[in-house]
């Protein structure tokens, strides 16, 4: 598995340019909020106990237990979070320029097992089922190619192992089965099967974005479709839920599908509002994801993971939804 990343000197596709630009917009208004500070013990239930974990307003994570009902604020501050397997992913900015950010690894009871520091502003962040593998991706600025002045890098932590990906770009990617070695490749929302070793993300080159499937051990990855962005793997294994690009520009761009894997064929969700996150499952039935409201805060709403039904607010002044099920 390759150590090192390469340098990157093309220029890319404007299409591909409008797309990041499009994305970062919502991640650097989070972003440029105040930075809500390094992460204290929790004062809740930790990340193995059942409920719904978000973020809310105020840069606060908090569970939202399913009975009884009612949110519960934890000490924890994060910009991005997400839990799994009696794991959990906080990502936190750090001042100065060029903008840093944090990747803090938590334990069951939400305590620091290790610390990841990395250029960029955090953007998405998953954990694995089994918590083992742990991932997030940033925009960071001053790729050469990127003629928005914006670019992603996506970083991969095995917390068994301790061995860090800070940047997976030299994976060896495959399309229609023949090598890329474009310059301009990106890579972002991870999601990982349970076997630890298998993944879901997107891929961008030449102004199109790709569903990949990837390899750990074996180092490589292969497209399954197009005008795919951030996947999300049903805790069955069956399915992905993602976001695609239903009309160009920035209004409205984007509608959650959920894609089976088996027959490869694609439902649009109920919701027909943009949704630009990277949606959560709650259960095998059903996916949250957050969209903000008039004002611009998040809140995060639920759909039926079959096309059917009505979009349900689940928790207002809310984003970055984590499930922990009753089995972890």
């Amino acid at each position: 598995m390759p150590l090192t990343t390469r340098t990157r000197v093309l220029a890319i596709a404007a299409a591909g340019a409008v797309l990041a630009a499009i994305a970062v917009g919502y991640t650097v208004r989070a972003a440029g909020r105040a930075d809500p500070g390094p992460p204290a013990a929790s004062r809740v239930a930790p990340a193995n106990t059942p409920g719904l974990y978000l973020r809310t307003a105020t840069g606060t994570v908090a569970a939202q237990q399913v009975s009884p009902a009612g949110r519960r604020d934890t000490a924890l501050s994060c910009h991005r979070f997400y839990a799994s397997g009696g794991t959990a992913v906080c990502l936190t900015t750090k001042p100065g320029l060029p903008p840093r950010t944090r990747a803090l690894v938590l334990d069951g009871e939400l305590r620091t097992r290790q610390t990841v520091d990395f250029g960029g502003t955090p953007n998405r962040a998953r954990v694995s089922p089994s918590g083992r593998m742990v991932s997030w991706t940033v925009f960071v600025s001053g790729d050469s190619y990127a003629t928005s002045a914006f670019s992603t890098r996506t970083g991969i932590l095995d917390t068994r192992t301790g061995y860090l990906i800070k940047n997976m770009e030299p994976i060896q990617l495959y399309l229609d089965g023949r090598r890329v070695r474009a310059p301009d490749v990106n890579y972002w929302g991870v999601t990982f099967t349970r076997d630890d070793n298998r993944f879901y993300a997107t891929a961008s080159t030449g102004g199109r974005t790709y569903l990949i499937e990837g390899d750990l051990r074996a180092w490589t990855a292969r497209n399954l479709r197009t005008n795919v962005e951030c996947p999300s793997l049903s805790p069955d294994g069956s399915r992905i839920a993602f976001k695609k690009r239903v009309r160009d520009g920035a209004d409205n761009p984007w509608q959650l599908h959920v894609l089976d894997l088996a027959t490869m064929r694609e439902t649009p969700l109920a919701d027909t509002r943009s949704v630009d996150d990277q949606a959560a499952w709650l259960d095998d039935r059903t996916v949250a994801y957050a969209v903000p409201d008039a004002d611009g805060s998040p809140d995060i709403w639920s759909v039926p993971a079959d096309g059917s039904g009505t979009p349900r607010l689940v928790s207002r002044g809310a984003s970055s939804p984590s499930m922990v099920p009753a089995t972890e």
